[in-house]
């Protein structure tokens, strides 16, 4: 299980430079502008005069010369989309990928379990996914200190772990669907697809009441974002986590009973549904 962990990061090391740069970037111009952005007269007024479907989307404007909501609107408010693309396009072909690609058999082939090829990769996963967020932290609260940003760490690393439970959860959801649908494309676009509508219904439901009740039996609902820095909701966080671990499970279990394709992409696997070709006359004259 080690040697697959280590082989997967070694695989993930070029995304997670990537998207680690990238956050880190970000942050450091994010921190490098509050005090500019805080100390503008009658923004509150103006962001306020913004057309509400837009604001739907940004959160309390009122709040935006504050640390907190400065960081909510600026940056956690939407990192779940952003980084979501890295979580879902990963753990989808964190399996399946090699299997189109005709290599999983021959992996398979060596004296590795199924158990620990799953877990090795799982946690590889967890693992890279937990050092690009290490990035973006790193960059808001190592330059905070020459800002009016006036958080501690722990303040600023509150905000990143429901977004780690969030991206855990969409990530197992697609590594979970990897293994009912045909192919990693179609996993990883209904994945994203249901991530991006999470984010756009829970934008509409600010604006449209009738779209509260639908809200409250998604994930998003229970994601914290900036507000997370005056204190973490655990209940919400623990159940983001135990859903994760029920999917990472059933995707566990499908793993163990799949049946390896040499390569390419399945197809729908309805029995219900199959028909058999007539067997011909060269088939009934082998016969």
């Amino acid at each position: 299980m080690f040697a697959e962990f280590k082989h997967t990061m070694r695989r993930l090391r070029g995304q997670m430079i990537g998207w680690g740069i990238g956050l880190a970037l970000y942050g450091l111009l994010m921190v490098s502008m509050f005090d500019s952005v805080a100390g503008i007269e009658g923004l509150e007024e103006m962001m306020a005069s913004y057309p509400p479907e837009i604001m739907a989307f940004v959160g309390d404007v009122v709040e935006i010369s504050t640390p907190k909501g400065y960081f909510n609107i600026y940056y956690s408010s939407y990192m779940t989309v952003i980084v979501g693309i890295f979580a879902v396009g990963v753990s989808a072909g964190l399996l399946v990928g090699d299997e189109e690609k005709g290599i999983l058999d021959l992996v398979m082939a060596h004296p590795v379990s199924r158990t620990a090829l799953f877990t090795g990769r799982l946690l590889a996963f967890v693992a890279a996914t937990a050092v690009i967020l290490l990035a973006g932290w790193l960059s808001w609260v190592l330059p905070s200190g020459g800002s009016g940003m006036d958080l501690t760490w722990i303040q600023f690393l509150r905000p990143f772990l429901p977004l780690f439970a969030q991206l855990l959860l969409f990530g197992t959801l697609a590594l979970l669907l990897s293994m009912i649908l045909p192919s990693v494309r179609i996993a990883n676009m209904i994945t994203g697809g249901l991530l991006i509508g999470n984010f756009l219904v829970i934008g509409l439901a600010n604006t449209n009441e009738t779209l509260q009740a639908v809200v409250e039996y998604t994930p998003l609902h229970y994601y914290q974002g900036g507000s997370a820095i005056s204190g973490l909701d655990w209940g919400w966080l623990a159940g983001l986590l135990a859903v994760s671990v029920v999917l990472a499970l059933v995707s566990w279990q499908r793993f163990q009973r799949r049946d390896i394709r040499v390569g390419g992409e399945g197809g729908w696997r309805l029995p219900s549904l199959s028909l058999r070709r007539p067997p011909s006359a060269r088939d009934r004259q082998g016969a």
